[in-house]
């Protein structure tokens, strides 16, 4: 049973405070996320954490950001076993790993920063200052660029790892979840206040257009062929299938409650349902539903292995993260991640 307080929020625009009572167990465990417009305090006094590491990676992993433990879990999908933590402080949210595998980027809204990790040795580079809220997160085809999203400044922030030059463009307000189209050359940050997405060039890096779309736009994924985009609208409970080529909605898809991430994979869309704890799947073609997928407590995070055969789910209340096969629709298995799971963002990386 979950009980919830319901006020402005500066993730998911929804939770604040959370309690949730676990049947049969005289246990309450409180989830925190940070009130629009304010900072609460980070945990008394010097932040200490406890590094897990094992052998590089040879098999592929996921980087999930585990925004209560302030860490990031590294979860070995062959095992699905978490292999190492890193500890990384200022409630870690959002996630990219870049294509080539070499790296991941992690956000940090509380504590205003990018942390850059070194993917096969599992150590932090360095921590790059972003200033407002960096959340949603994304890089370039080529890595050397990544994409902030500032909840705060409505503004999307260019970082240039080669030498960190930073530079922003406007968007709309409390900008989310930042996808970057495989042929580089757009950008999609959901504007979630305005209820729109803005489209940026990315050869320019200028705001080309503003699309309306559902009520609360949060996670954002564009296909493999950078024709469409695809919006999951947290308050209308749907998704908007956007054309890039008219920068226009062609199609809505009704899904559970509160949908957060969209990922797509083997012909089919598949959305997070935040409040329905379950995954809905729809034929990417006909954009006719196929399925309702349970999976665990508050599903956040979405992202897809890299021959596209399984969908990975991060489970914020449950801690955990599903493994999904994404043609039988079957779950596969379950792996422990730290402490409030939210991988917004893609979050696998590729041993190949």
């Amino acid at each position: 049973m979950r009980l919830q307080s319901v006020m402005p929020a500066l993730v998911a625009g929804i939770h604040a405070k959370t309690m949730r009572r676990v049947e049969g167990k005289a246990s309450k465990r409180f989830a925190l996320a940070w009130m629009a417009g304010t900072s609460p305090a980070m945990t008394a006094g010097v932040f200490l954490s406890i590094v897990i590491l094992a052998a590089p990676a040879l098999a592929d992993e996921a980087f999930v950001t585990a925004q209560g433990a302030d860490a990031l879990s590294i979860v070995d999908l062959a095992k699905m076993q978490t292999v190492a933590t890193l500890p990384i402080g200022g409630k870690p949210a959002g996630v990219a790993v870049s294509r080539d595998g070499a790296r991941a980027f992690i956000t940090s809204p509380e504590g205003k920063f990018l942390t850059v990790i070194d993917a096969a040795t599992r150590t932090i580079e360095k921590r790059i200052p972003v200033e407002g809220g960096p959340l949603g997160v994304a890089a370039s085809p080529d890595g050397k660029r990544v994409y902030v999203a500032d909840l705060y400044g409505r503004r999307l922030v260019e970082i240039v790892l080669a030498g960190g030059a930073q530079r922003s463009v406007g968007v709309g307000a409390m900008a989310s979840g930042v996808a970057v189209a495989p042929d580089g050359k757009t950008i999609i940050v959901a504007d979630r206040d305005d209820n729109a997405l803005s489209l940026i060039d990315a050869a320019t890096f200028s705001r080309a257009a503003t699309i309306p779309v559902g009520k609360h736009p949060f996670g954002v994924t564009i296909d493999a062929s950078s024709a469409r985009a695809y919006s999951a609208n947290v308050e209308s409970d749907d998704v908007s299938v956007v054309d890039l080529a008219t920068r226009k909605v062609i199609a809505t898809l009704k899904c559970g409650s509160r949908p957060y991430t969209v990922a797509l994979a083997k012909g089919r869309v598949f959305v997070a349902n935040q409040h329905g704890d379950s995954v809905s799947v729809f034929d990417a073609e006909s954009l006719a539903p196929l399925e309702t997928i349970k999976v665990g407590e508050y599903p956040e995070g979405l992202a897809v292995s890299g021959d596209g055969a399984r969908v990975y789910v991060a489970n914020w209340f449950s801690n955990e993260l599903w493994a999904v096969d994404a043609q039988t629709l079957k779950v596969l298995g379950k792996a422990e991640t730290g402490d409030g799971p939210r991988a917004f963002g893609a979050f696998i990386r590729d041993a190949d």
